[in-house]
């Protein structure tokens, strides 16, 4: 059972309760991103998540992390595009620290210079890491291409010449521009009763004061195009892409249909055709990204280099296919397998508390698990059709990564997909 409340300073309290549960699944999440950030300072917002971490007024990072565990729990942070989270979970009877905690990490962090010191060094070394795992890299780059010159397409964790500047003067002043009570939400889901909730969280946060900012981030756009990057790697690593619909467009529900049907299992189109029949690649899969004005559809595949002339045109002609080929059996195969994850995910707290911060940032509202199964039941034929058809004549995104390649990747993709529509 969903339930909400705004505190005084408009500070928005959601609980999901969940009968059976012994645990609490909460946190505090913000809107705001990568997609918040100036160019000059990328990366600010994961430094800022780090940082909360590393010392308050009262409490060092060691007693931080020493007082969630003492009671078996754990304290957790992401970063985003669009959003920031700080979250933990613990037994129903521990809810008060819990918020405790996640309210003095957030409103009375002193980010200590010899923290932010040792913490550059562990962020960097992320940014190292990030960068020698290929199938990371590679998202990475295909964002940059579809959204070039633009907070969209810019990476998460932030280049790190820029964070190895970054100061605690611009944490504070970051965190005091985007941290306001009408910019977070606070919410919890398992063993939890939201009166003693939402009276923890006004303890804890009810005279947090600030305000919504005058000016909210530039529309995004869409450009596509190629980038390659040839390295000494076994594998050639690709995505491909399309501009597709927002989190708020009525064919948001469309886009995960057709997204499963063609990469999103081991039935799929993709799977059956590029790995089953063919042999060309371990993994591949299609994916969609959503944001709250624009989103991209894509697929992932690793290859090898000697595969990749084959790969890329059985990607395309599967594009070209499935508009009109679609049968009702496959149709009903991914509807029956996004109700299930829909449904299977009720049973974690975690995945609950998630979902119900999610959709309230995202659309200003909570969305009843029945809503989610009824729009996805009235996805049909035609719906599929017409998404699927948009991708075969958008500009695409192209990002391949690995050796070097003595083919034109994207030339080939599109001379096929034009032969194929033809």
């Amino acid at each position: 059972m969903v339930t909400l409340s705004t505190l005084r300073n408009g500070l928005t309290v959601l609980t999901d309760y969940m009968p059976g549960a012994e645990t609490v699944s909460l946190g505090v999440w913000v809107g705001v991103g990568t997609r918040d950030e100036a160019a000059e300072q990328n990366g600010i917002a994961h430094v800022l998540e780090h940082m909360a971490f590393k010392g308050t007024l009262s409490l060092s990072a060691r007693e931080i992390a020493e007082k969630i565990e003492d009671v078996g729990g754990h304290l957790n942070a992401y970063t985003t595009r669009e959003h920031t989270a700080y979250y933990a979970k613990v037994l129903a009877a521990d809810t008060p620290l819990a918020v405790s905690l996640l309210a003095d990490i957030l409103l009375n962090s002193v980010f200590d210079g010899e923290e932010l010191t040792r913490e550059r060094a562990v962020i960097l070394q992320e940014i190292g890491q990030a960068m020698d795992t290929p199938d990371d890299v590679i998202f990475d780059q295909f964002q940059e291409i579809a959204y070039p010159d633009q907070p969209l397409g810019r990476p998460v964790l932030g280049r790190a010449e820029i964070v190895e500047s970054i100061t605690r003067e611009q944490l504070s002043a970051y965190l005091k521009r985007h941290y306001h009570p009408k910019n977070m939400i606070v919410a919890a889901a398992g063993k939890i009763d939201h009166a003693a909730f939402e009276a923890l969280v006004s303890a804890a946060f009810g005279d947090m004061t600030g305000s919504a900012l005058e000016t909210l981030p530039a529309q995004a756009r869409y450009i596509g195009g190629t980038q390659i990057e040839a390295r000494d790697l076994e594998q050639s690593h690709l995505v491909i892409g399309f501009p597709t619909v927002s989190a708020n467009d009525p064919d948001y529900y469309a886009l995960s249909v057709y997204s499963t049907i063609l990469g999103g299992g081991m039935s799929s189109r993709l799977f059956q055709e590029v790995r089953e029949k063919r042999g060309l690649v371990y993994s591949v899969y299609s994916f969609a990204s959503t944001y709250r004005d624009t989103g991209v559809m894509g697929i992932y595949a690793g290859t090898g280099p000697d595969e990749l002339a084959k790969l890329i045109p059985v990607i395309a002609d599967e594009i070209q296919r499935l508009p009109d080929t679609l049968t009702a059996p496959e149709i009903a195969r991914a509807h029956a397998q996004l109700r299930a994850g829909t449904l299977m995910a009720r049973e974690s707290t975690s995945a609950r508390v998630e979902a119900l911060a999610q959709n309230f940032l995202t659309y200003g509202r909570t969305v009843e698990v029945a809503e989610v199964l009824e729009r996805l039941a009235a996805v049909s034929t035609d719906d599929i059709r017409r998404l699927g058809g948009r991708f075969i004549t958008a500009t695409p995104t192209l990002a391949l990564l690995g050796p070097e390649a003595t083919l034109d990747p994207m030339a080939l993709f599109a001379a096929r997909l034009s032969r194929a529509a033809a």
